[in-house]
């Protein structure tokens, strides 16, 4: 499948997805599909304020799998289903995603190139503000290049990545 024709797929997934999500009080933060022989992988992130649960991603999975079901949007070729939460190695690049990640560590690297570490105080729509080393900074999020989760061993545990698969 050409790239064109594999954006063109994922953007109606991605739409015929989004109103049933929502309606679980789910957001689509990625639609992802991997060639795997002569199957494909369709993966399918979600996240949502306070992160998801073991069993949000099980309904997630039956959901998805029902409106596909219905849908030509996958065509004849088989496909497995993956569906997962977010998960802390997708950088931050919506508002959203830096608000469902306050008090998380994250390494920041600027546009200018310099970067930074610190932990997420509060954010907006336009900025972050950052405890670096006890002081603060605000990171507006036009001037991020790029932002990810630090990973903490010690952090106790909250929300963790989960994943359910299902074949189709």
């Amino acid at each position: 499948m050409s790239s064109a024709n594999q954006d063109a797929t994922r953007e109606r997934i991605e739409a015929e997805l989004d109103d049933p999500l929502r309606a679980l009080g789910l957001d689509i933060e990625a639609v992802e599909i991997t060639p795997a022989g002569k199957r494909r992988i369709l993966r399918v992130a979600v996240d949502k304020d306070g992160g998801v649960t073991l069993d949000e991603v099980a309904e997630a999975t039956r959901e998805v799998n029902r409106v596909l079901d219905g849908s030509e949007v996958m065509g004849e070729q088989p496909y497995t289903l993956e569906v997962t939460s977010r998960g802390v190695d997708r950088p931050l690049t919506l508002p959203r995603h830096w608000r469902r990640n306050t008090s998380r560590l994250v390494k920041v690297t600027l546009a200018d190139g310099s970067s930074l570490t610190g932990r997420v105080l509060s954010s907006d729509d336009e900025k972050a503000t950052l405890d670096v080393s006890g002081q603060r900074h605000d990171v507006a999020y036009a001037a991020v290049k790029k932002a990810l989760v630090q990973v903490e061993f010690n952090r106790p545990s909250g929300s963790g990545d989960v994943s359910v698969e299902e074949e189709a």
